[in-house]
């Protein structure tokens, strides 16, 4: 049986930040963002919905960069990619793996592919820009 949940104005605010930006912000950035309009905001507050919403599917992760969990409130099929130098992740909107792939993939393998996550590591265009 699912356990309901009553609404919350900061679990409300807290998917709100997450969706309001594409800088795919950490757990500490949606909590300082909020801190001020939710004084008795905890982080542990901001941490568990988060992990909530990723079970939900209402948000995704994108992996550990500089040792801090990214989100992102995109959860269309899309690709990511992080900077090796500053850590920023770029959403990158091409389809890099195409429905016959993922199907030639499952006959061959017998799997059923239910997502797929792409994550492109490299420099971005500041940084290569900063290292001219």
């Amino acid at each position: 049986m699912e356990k309901r949940r009553n609404y919350s104005r900061k679990r409300e605010a807290i998917l709100n930040a997450v969706r309001s930006t594409t800088s795919h912000p950490t757990a500490d950035w949606v909590y300082e963002k909020l801190k001020p309009e939710y004084p008795d905001l905890s982080l542990g507050t901001v941490y568990r919905n988060l992990a909530q919403f990723k079970q939900d599917g209402t948000i995704i992760s994108v992996g550990v960069v500089n040792g801090q969990e990214r989100y992102d409130g995109n959860v269309k099929p899309h690709t990511h990619f992080v900077c090796s130098k500053c850590g920023s992740v770029i959403d990158i909107p091409d389809d890099y793996i195409g429905a016959d792939r993922i199907e030639q993939a499952e006959r061959k393998y017998r799997l059923r592919i239910d997502s797929t996550d792409i994550l492109l590591r490299g420099v971005c265009p500041d940084c290569l820009k900063k290292a001219e």
